[in-house]
């Protein structure tokens, strides 16, 4: 038993040495974000909250980059869901030739580098007047989103039990009240988790986000990288750690909401 427990060592030593290695620098970012100093320095030479209050009030165009990037990642994930849904409801119950060609294309985003995503929908956007716009980052992100949603809803679609579809067609339920109020309630747990998964993917956009914001309208990773070219203070750090708060505020509220293993499930 003594060598067992001995054998055990290692391992519980070396997944210490991993989560403290992971964790480090999200520890170092929020103490830095208490800095006094005017450079990023670790550890500080005194503890302040100048950086917060320079931050909410609009220090470096953060709190308003925030802004645009919640409106755009609320809009992609509400235009990938209303798209996804659909899609992949005629791919799971449909037959029809050239179904895989039709899956094919919906995956297609993931196998395009995103700077040839970008700078083809610069092309296409820059006529249109789309660049620069909510508009055009909403509809450039959803395009990059809806792959992950229609797999998330084909999940939930395959694994659930399609004889509660057919009972609710025996009773004589029309194909829009099956789905209201059989399909959609046994899938939402897979939608919910791809509209989750899109906000946290579009949020954290910057490649082809680049090639499409403007001095007006700019997503807050873009804003951050525009900052951290001139200049390197804990301002960058506060900006952080209030990213991973509002990170940890999504996960609590998704597992009171339904369950955070249901939603992955």
């Amino acid at each position: 038993m003594t060598t067992s427990v001995l054998g055990r060592w290692p391992v519980r030593l070396g997944v210490t040495l991993l989560f403290l290695f992971l964790l480090a620098p999200i520890i170092i970012t929020v103490i830095i974000s208490f800095s006094a100093d005017d450079f990023l320095q670790f550890p500080p030479s005194g503890w302040s909250l100048k950086w917060y209050q320079a931050l909410f009030a609009n220090g470096g165009g953060f709190a308003s980059a925030l802004q645009v990037s919640v409106l755009v990642a609320t809009g992609s994930s509400v235009l990938s869901a209303a798209v996804s849904i659909p899609a992949a409801v005629a791919l799971s119950r449909g037959k029809f030739r050239g179904r895989q060609a039709v899956e094919s294309i919906f995956l297609a985003p993931l196998l395009v580098p995103a700077i040839v995503v970008g700078l083809g929908l610069l092309l296409v956007f820059s006529p249109l007047g789309l660049k620069g716009t909510y508009q055009g980052l909403i509809l450039a992100n959803a395009g990059l989103v809806i792959p992950y949603v229609i797999r998330t809803t084909l999940l939930s679609l395959t694994t659930m039990d399609a004889r509660c579809e057919e009972a609710a067609q025996t009773l004589g339920a029309s194909p829009a009240v099956v789905f209201r109020t059989v399909t959609l309630p046994l899938i939402l747990p897979g939608v919910l988790s791809g509209f989750v998964l899109a906000f946290l993917l579009t949020f954290d956009e910057a490649v082809v986000s680049l090639f499409l914001v403007s001095s007006r309208v700019k997503t807050l990773p873009i804003a951050m990288f525009d900052y951290v070219q001139t200049r390197t203070d804990p301002l960058l750090a506060a900006v952080s750690t209030m990213l991973i708060v509002l990170s940890i505020v999504i996960v609590i509220v998704v597992e009171r909401l339904v369950g955070l293993r249901r939603v992955l499930r």
